[in-house]
């Protein structure tokens, strides 16, 4: 891998972000909130923010570098799709109870829902990610999609994945800047209590983790090598199963090959053709 060093540096920064994020939004809930409950008090609208940050936003952040990770490399690509495909769905699952707490507890203290930009914004998100994530089983993860099916779709799921990505950062931040006009009375918001300093800090984790994020999935140079998703195929014409390539849930780097065969030379250099076809289209 080029620039491995600084590889490593912007991926333990990104990690330490990330983890500083999540405890943040947890010392802000437990310090100056109400702390966690499941019994329509104001605890349990706090699973909103902690879930999302830590779903919705770490988990998902790091489901979209998986296929960098340099070390992963040689790990088997039906075994990297599921721990793709296995990130995004437990970020999916985190953000989906994150809903069920704000509309259990603004029905719970009669408080309208779905009425503010961050809601509407944050909504469409969380049905957006969940179309992408079953588009992604059903296209890149099971073995019936045809190849030139993949290869279409899959520039238009990467955009779409990192385009959900920033969004829920920028819905994120819209979503604790109201929270703390709506909650900080005396003193005001304006008057930059201790509290109102937290999250700021904790917003700026978060477009710094984002920002981190889009720019490891961004560099070409950092891609999975075609070299290792264009393996030899078996003489008796089964693909094995290092031979298979990454799905694309919300970022990806090339297109499964499972249903190409043969041994011969047309047929390597077909498999190399489609793999450089997904690699082109990905960050």
């Amino acid at each position: 891998m080029e620039d491995y060093g600084r590889f490593l540096a912007l991926l333990a920064s990104t990690l330490l972000v990330g983890f500083l994020s999540v405890i943040l939004s947890l010392v802000w809930v437990f310090h100056y909130r109400e702390g966690l409950s499941w019994d329509g008090s104001p605890g349990e609208f706090n699973w909103h923010p902690v879930l999302i940050i830590t779903g919705f936003v770490f988990i998902q952040g790091i489901a979209i570098i998986v296929y960098r990770l340099p070390w992963t490399w040689k790990c088997s690509k039906l075994l990297m799709k599921f721990i793709h495909a296995g990130l995004n769905t437990i970020a999916m699952i985190l953000a989906i109870v994150s809903m069920v707490a704000v509309f259990d507890f603004h029905n719970a203290k009669n408080i309208p829902n779905m009425y503010s930009l961050h809601s509407w914004i944050g909504l469409t998100a969380v049905i957006f990610y969940s179309l992408q994530l079953f588009l992604g089983f059903a296209v890149f993860l099971l073995p019936f999609a045809p190849v030139h099916l993949r290869v279409a779709l899959m520039p238009i799921h990467v955009y779409s994945g990192l385009t959900i990505f920033a969004t829920v950062i920028a819905t994120a931040l819209m979503g604790i800047t109201e929270k703390l006009i709506f909650a900080l009375k005396n003193p005001a918001y304006s008057a930059s209590p201790p509290e109102a300093t937290l999250v700021n800090c904790l917003g700026l984790l978060l477009v710094i983790f984002g920002s981190l994020i889009l720019w490891m999935a961004s560099r070409p140079h950092w891609k999975r090598p075609p070299a290792e998703n264009a393996k030899i195929l078996s003489p008796i014409g089964a693909t094995p199963e290092g031979t298979e390539v990454e799905s694309t849930m919300t970022n990806s780097s090339n297109v499964d090959k499972s249903d190409l065969r043969g041994n011969t030379e047309p047929a390597r250099k077909q498999n190399i053709k489609f793999d450089e076809a997904g690699q082109r289209s990905t960050m």
